[in-house]
């Protein structure tokens, strides 16, 4: 009698994406400062982290994830300033250089792969 064997596929590294969000948003007055906070409050919201100043990094399962998440940024998009949205895959996330100075911060959170059995 032969044995079954459960077989299943890893997601591959470039299947997984991630979006990275760059703005640069006017805070000369109070109202801009407002709007410049609800901006980065709803990214967190979405579960994107801060990579850098005004650099916004998410992790997503899909590239149909990732059209949801941009959507809801286009949908919060504020009157002034310039925001930058790129998607790029888990594999070329892993080949970013980063040069951190000799005071030391809070290392980039990696994303998580779900597996469903």
């Amino acid at each position: 009698m032969p044995i079954d064997y459960i077989t299943y596929n890893r997601v591959s590294s470039y299947q997984l994406m991630w979006i990275l969000v760059m703005f640069d948003l006017p805070t000369e007055t109070k109202r801009q400062r407002k709007l410049y906070n609800e901006f980065r409050k709803s990214l967190l919201k979405d579960g994107f982290t801060m990579f850098q100043f005004s650099i916004y990094v998410r992790n997503c399962a899909s590239r149909e994830n990732t059209k949801v998440h941009i959507d809801r940024i286009k949908n919060i998009l504020p009157e002034e300033g310039k925001i930058c949205i790129i998607t790029i895959t888990e594999r070329q996330f892993n080949d970013i250089l980063l040069f951190e100075g000799v005071k030391k911060t809070r290392p980039i959170p990696e994303g998580i792969q779900l597996e469903l059995f």
